[in-house]
């Protein structure tokens, strides 16, 4: 291959920071997993479910996500959560992937802990074995959670760090409590071996005008992360840059989601690039894939047509990644022997993509 040949979007490498699993199940499955576990849903086909699945707000998000992860009850569905996303992100060039899972609201309805941590650790196992994609875990609470729920996870996820655990998050609506109500149950993790990887600063703008940036800063004083899930929302703030340039923080960004859930008017205005140009590593994610109609080829479609060349986001996800020193090596080797197109105009793509 020639330096002018083009490369194929599917062909780069690709490390994934910021997907959740529960939002990579597609609607047949969901309807397998209910019939299985004996649940019922407020519908019976395919078609009337992916129905549902067309969000336009971040409400119909979280609508959509109580309805389809509540089906999700014994350790064989995480389990197969895990390896259908591993298998289906491999065709788009995967090679890491820090998954994330929500416990709090399982255990809430009754799901005792191991069942959840064994299932998602059991499938990430499988996800290397069969699919050749490495693996990682980051349990996640929601704000609004009780504290000592919140706790609890970080225990367990502690328990499970030999099994693929890596770091611990929180997300959900950004204002439903403020972050500091959670520092003390985040306290632990440093000590346990885990990356604190909190969402903020996912909307420039609230609904009702309000920054995110003022979140997103509360956020990083209160729990003092390695990475952001998200985080456009300092692209307004000159000060906020440079906090997050100076701490090294990664921020992982998911350019459709945004565009799904409202956080920005049109891709063409996603700060990405800004805040890349800014000098702070950015990753993108598919964040829920399922749900946005979206896959790491597309994402990382869209970053180049943005000017973020896929070279950049490959070495933030090493730079964000929680994974030991020998997978990190491994990645850099993949790195290493990976052609790179040089320019956009090098950047060739079977995906659909979308405008900008």
């Amino acid at each position: 291959m020639t330096p002018h040949d083009p490369v194929s979007v599917e062909a780069v490498p690709k490390i994934e920071l910021h997907v959740h699993l529960e939002g990579t199940v597609e609607p047949a499955t969901v309807l397998d997993i209910a019939a299985r576990n004996g649940l019922a849903l407020p519908v019976s086909t395919v078609d009337e479910l992916s129905a549902l699945y067309r969000v336009t707000t971040f409400s119909d998000f979280l609508r959509l996500w109580i309805l389809t992860t509540n089906v999700l009850r014994k350790a064989e569905d995480f389990s197969q959560v895990v390896v259908d996303y591993a298998r289906r992100a491999k065709r788009h060039g995967a090679v890491y992937i820090e998954g994330i899972f929500s416990p709090v609201e399982r255990v809430m309805r009754g799901v005792g802990w191991a069942e959840i941590f064994d299932g998602y650790c059991e499938g990430a196992e499988r996800a290397y074995a069969e699919h050749g994609v490495v693996v990682r875990l980051t349990p996640e609470a929601y704000r609004g959670a009780d504290p000592e729920l919140v706790a609890e996870m970080v225990r367990y996820a502690g328990r499970y760090r030999d099994r693929g655990v890596v770091g611990v998050g929180i997300g959900g609506d950004e204002r439903a409590r403020p972050a500091r109500h959670y520092a003390a149950a985040f306290a632990p993790a440093v000590d346990l071996g885990l990356g604190v990887v909190p969402h903020a600063g996912e909307f420039p703008l609230f609904p009702d005008g309000a920054s995110g940036a003022a979140t997103l800063r509360e956020t990083i004083e209160a729990l003092d992360p390695v990475r952001i899930r998200h985080g456009i929302a300092a692209a307004a703030d000159p000060a906020l840059v440079a906090l997050i340039r100076e701490r090294g923080i990664v921020l992982d960004v998911c350019p459709t989601s945004n565009l799904r859930t409202g956080a920005i008017r049109g891709l063409a205005d996603h700060p990405l690039p800004r805040l890349a140009a800014a000098g702070i590593p950015c990753t993108v994610g598919t964040d829920d894939p399922a749900v946005f109609d979206t896959d790491l080829s597309r994402e990382f479609t869209i970053a180049a047509r943005l000017g973020v060349e896929p070279r950049l986001l490959y070495d933030a996800g090493i730079t964000g990644a929680l994974c030991d020193d020998d997978v990190k090596s491994h990645l850099r080797q993949i790195g290493a022997a990976t052609t790179w197109p040089t320019t956009t105009a090098t950047w060739s793509t079977t995906a659909a993509g979308e405008s900008l």
